[in-house]
């Protein structure tokens, strides 16, 4: 009887050890999927579909439960993942791009503006002041914009979120390219894609700068 008792006995120690041993493999897993680094791709056209309550909510939480009327569908779309990442931002938004008209995209940067993220902005000095462009409305909101002096365009597309979090692709954010263009924006928090990015920005802001500008 007590041979039986000590090998359940046994018995019931390996299966505890066993579980044990599954319970924290199974937590060293789940810490190294959160220890990932993000990486989404988006793909566009994105179709027509409403980001008022994402925008609403991020201007004044609680805004989303709101009822709205708009048409168009609510669902998730290429636009308001992107728009999801940008809102993301605590500290700093970096952007460089050759043309920025996408109202819903310039709205997002001006309510991180107003919620205290330094944003700076690079873009085309002949893109920039075309009709419908959002710069003249990001420059009266008070954010800071450079412009190449150059007789080549100012070509880059893309973002960098509080230093961490790398958005670029083909995609210029403008209403053509985001609802009928073929276009690719990829999401990576890499610090290998992150850092050249960042370095290219600072060259670039400090190149831009006006005290640097030649008019003779």
């Amino acid at each position: 009887g007590g041979g039986m008792w000590a090998a359940g006995a046994a018995r019931r120690a390996g299966l505890a050890l066993a579980a044990l041993g599954l319970a924290l493999a199974l937590a060293a897993w789940r810490r190294r999927r959160r220890a990932r680094p993000l990486r989404e791709v988006l793909v566009f056209p994105s179709p027509p579909s409403c980001t008022e309550a994402l925008l609403a909510e991020a201007a004044e939480p609680g805004a989303a439960a709101r009822p709205c009327h708009c048409p168009l569908p609510h669902g998730d779309c290429p636009l308001s993942r992107l728009l999801r990442h940008l809102l993301t931002a605590r500290r700093s938004l970096d952007i460089c791009l050759f043309a920025f008209s996408s109202p819903q995209l310039g709205r997002a940067v001006r309510l991180l503006h107003r919620r205290g993220v330094r944003v700076r902005i690079v873009t085309d000095a002949q893109y920039m002041g075309l009709q419908g462009s959002q710069i003249g409305l990001l420059r009266q909101a008070g954010i800071q914009v450079r412009h190449d002096q150059e007789s080549g365009y100012m070509h880059h597309k893309f973002a960098v979120v509080d230093g961490k979090m790398l958005i670029t692709g083909s995609l210029n954010w403008t209403t053509q390219a985001i609802q009928n263009n073929r276009e690719n924006v990829l999401v990576t928090e890499d610090v290998e894609y992150v850092q050249p990015f960042l370095d290219e920005f600072e060259r670039v802001w400090e190149k831009y700068n006006p005290i640097n500008y030649k008019f003779f």
